[in-house]
């Protein structure tokens, strides 16, 4: 029959973005609007990245400062800045890596992710995606030398 669609067809349509894809998408416009009209001064990108941590729910809080802390001492050169509304740290203008809380997309844990100009290959396999439901001290340690080895 000529202009009619299988059951099959019609439960596997594409159904766009969801509400939080939508809202990350328009933070990022945000992001690089506030980019431009400042002339991306370093200085202002961290107190960007700082004032979104500050308002994440105290899990991803306390989470998102130490990762802060931890990135700023093991790779000082790598500069903070909003990416699609979650603080990251970039190398050139490319982003190495990034904190998403657990908040941003409602999922069980925040992770840490590192990009493609992370230097972390390692054979023909290696994680690029890390999940963090807390921090212990030997996971910053684990955390420092990751980080100092991608920004290498």
């Amino acid at each position: 029959m000529i202009g009619t669609k299988s059951a099959a067809a019609k439960s596997t349509g594409y159904d766009g973005f969801t509400d939080d894809e939508r809202s990350a998408m328009k933070e990022r416009a945000k992001e690089l609007k506030a980019s431009a009209r400042r002339g991306a001064k370093a200085a202002d990108a961290e107190k960007d990245v700082l004032a979104k941590i500050a308002k994440l729910p105290e899990s991803d809080r306390v989470i998102g400062e130490r990762l802060h802390a931890i990135i700023k001492a093991a790779a000082p050169d790598l500069e903070p800045k909003l990416w699609y509304g979650m603080p990251a740290y970039a190398r050139d203008g490319k982003i190495v890596c990034h904190f998403q809380s657990a908040q941003k997309f409602k999922t069980r844990y925040a992770t840490l992710a590192f990009s493609d100009p992370a230097n972390l290959d390692d054979g023909t396999m290696w994680p690029v995606s890390f999940a963090l439901p807390k921090l212990t001290a030997a996971d910053e340690k684990k955390i420092a030398e990751l980080i100092k080895r991608a920004a290498s």
